[in-house]
């Protein structure tokens, strides 16, 4: 399915305030869901996969510092992640940890948080979609990189609950 016709669906439903749309062929399928209170549709694609975003934002000296990674291939152990709760993605997009290059990180190790915190930004077809914590307490580490390509469930951050 082509791109620019995924964009001008997302564009009508929005403009036509639709909840869901499902378009079928004898391809390939393809279902755009978005929910009330956001302004951001959720594209699931069935048939042919579609690449995502590769372009990230420049990461500021300040973001850099201040966000921990894994290493890629090191697998972490049940140890290191008893008794934290994950924030995890809820779809595919490019995860970015400032509202602009500019911008100080919205989440942070050692930030408390609550259900309503936003923690992140996630890029999915050029719209920018507000990833809250849903959760209460302490950010203690962050997993991904700004600019960096996520996966549907990928864990983000690892919080220690209040």
């Amino acid at each position: 399915m082509d791109i620019r016709k995924l964009k001008e669906l997302v564009r009508l439903m929005v403009d036509n305030d639709l909840t869901e749309l499902d378009l079928r062929d004898k391809d390939e399928q393809a279902t755009i869901r978005r929910q009330t209170t956001l302004t951001a549709p959720q594209v699931v694609h069935h048939g042919v996969p579609l690449t995502p975003s590769m372009h990230s934002a420049p990461v500021s000296p300040t973001a850099a510092a201040e966000v921990a990674t894994a290493k890629p291939g090191a697998s972490s152990g049940a140890g290191d992640e008893a008794g934290l709760e994950a924030i995890e993605s809820p779809m595919v997009g490019t995860f970015y940890a400032a509202s602009g290059p500019d911008k100080p990180p919205l989440a942070t190790v050692g930030l408390s948080v609550d259900a309503n915190t936003v923690v992140c930004l996630l890029e999915a077809m050029k719209i920018f979609n507000e990833i809250k914590a849903e959760r209460s307490g302490t950010i203690v580490k962050v997993l991904v990189k700004n600019g960096q390509a996520v996966e549907f469930g990928q864990k983000l951050f690892l919080v220690r609950p209040s």
